[in-house]
């Protein structure tokens, strides 16, 4: 068949299945066996079928295209540019085009969309996979607003209270899943992938307590996102908890490392029992790591301490985490022990979670957890992690 364009009923009939059967299958719809919906896939596959997007989305009656909604700060963050590229490779899978909403256009003003870190969206394309603008969409709206006209759900990705634009996208009258939970005072997403953002910070104050320190210091993100918050009280709460006076110090959610490197520099002045530090924004670590140097504070328990007179006691070893792991923690020197929050495989477990309510494949209302995993580096270890 490589003479013509292959059609839907081609697939079909090879697949030896009814046109409606193959379209469900192929859609991820209806009520099909799994191995039949494997067979005609497989066919399709075979046969080299490529959909007819256009005349799909018109059957449906859908815009063939979701919508990813971003904090205003991630353009600058590793950790959002691979959740992007993981929700966009994952909504292709279903045939979605991904509209990433930069904050002008959820904001209220006309144009286009850019992608994390300034490139013009994840896939560099509007096509399948990749992203575009909205098409000079005026703002979210309410139900059935502008948004709402151009995607057929939404992803929201650590909504904060104070952005303005999330409770009209949570109105927008489309499913809407959200990364992390919103904890404004706004109608509730559609569904919502968790992360245990407090059991990740309790492993790091677990991991460098065990590690011979006493007084540890979190650098805590400013904000009123999920994660924010749950950082901030599990500061707190572990502390309490364990009898041990942490200190916790507030930084901007996507601090720079010069940012970092202020804030530990007064923080270390000001109390130099502190023998560990945990950052919490991505890409902030090195900044504490300069902080250490400046301060002649040897990184790692297993470091050698600057030279010293014989009158001047040697420096207090430093234990440096993070909570967010990346470029920055793994090329550091040392290398940062952090969190792998797994950015890329929690983009594609919300994209999924998406298109399995828009297929009926999921009921509304469903939360999925995501996980994470401790990386330990040398910033913490004496040896090989």
């Amino acid at each position: 068949m490589t003479s013509r364009t292959v059609t839907l009923l081609d697939v079909a009939r090879t697949a030896g299945v009814s046109k409606s059967t193959a379209s469900d299958a192929l859609q991820g719809s209806g009520r099909v066996a799994e191995a039949t919906r494997d067979r005609v896939r497989a066919v399709a596959e075979e046969l080299g079928y490529r959909p007819n997007s256009a005349a799909r989305r018109l059957r449906r009656s859908s815009t063939g295209a979701i919508g990813l909604h971003l904090p205003q700060t991630a353009t600058r963050l590793d950790y959002y540019m691979n959740l992007a590229f993981g929700a966009v490779a994952r909504a292709q899978e279903d045939g979605f085009d991904v509209v990433l909403l930069a904050p002008a256009s959820t904001m209220g003003s006309a144009g286009g969309a850019t992608g994390p870190g300034g490139a013009s969206g994840p896939g560099g394309a509007s096509g399948p996979g990749g992203a575009s603008g909205p098409g000079g969409a005026s703002g979210p709206g309410g139900a059935g607003g502008p948004v709402a006209s151009r995607v057929d759900g939404l992803l929201v990705i650590d909504p904060e209270v104070g952005d303005s634009a999330v409770p009209g996208l949570l109105d927008a009258g489309v499913p809407v899943v959200t990364g992390e939970r919103y904890l404004g005072p706004t109608a509730a997403p559609t569904g919502a992938v968790i992360c245990d953002n407090a059991a990740s910070l309790t492993a790091l104050l677990d991991h460098v307590t065990e590690r011979g320190a006493r007084r540890p210091a979190v650098l805590a993100p400013a904000g009123t996102s999920a994660w924010a918050t749950a950082l901030r009280a599990t500061a707190a709460s572990w502390g309490q908890e364990h009898g041990v006076d942490v200190a916790l110090r507030t930084v901007p959610f996507a601090a720079t490392p010069g940012e970092a490197e202020e804030t530990t520099l007064a923080l270390l002045r000001a109390d130099p029992a502190v023998d560990a530090v945990i950052c919490a924004p991505d890409g902030a670590a090195p900044g504490v790591l300069r902080a250490a140097a400046t301060l002649g504070r040897p990184v790692g328990p297993g470091a050698p301490p600057a030279a010293t007179t014989h009158s001047r006691k040697a420096p207090t070893p430093l234990l440096v985490a993070s909570c967010v792991d990346g470029t920055a923690t793994r090329s550091a020197e040392p290398p940062v022990t952090a969190v792998d929050l797994r950015p890329a495989a929690y983009g594609r477990a919300c994209a999924e979670l998406l298109c399995d309510i828009l297929a009926g494949r999921t009921p509304p209302d469903t939360v999925r957890r995501h996980a994470w995993a401790l990386e330990t580096r040398a910033s913490t270890t004496a040896g090989p992690a």
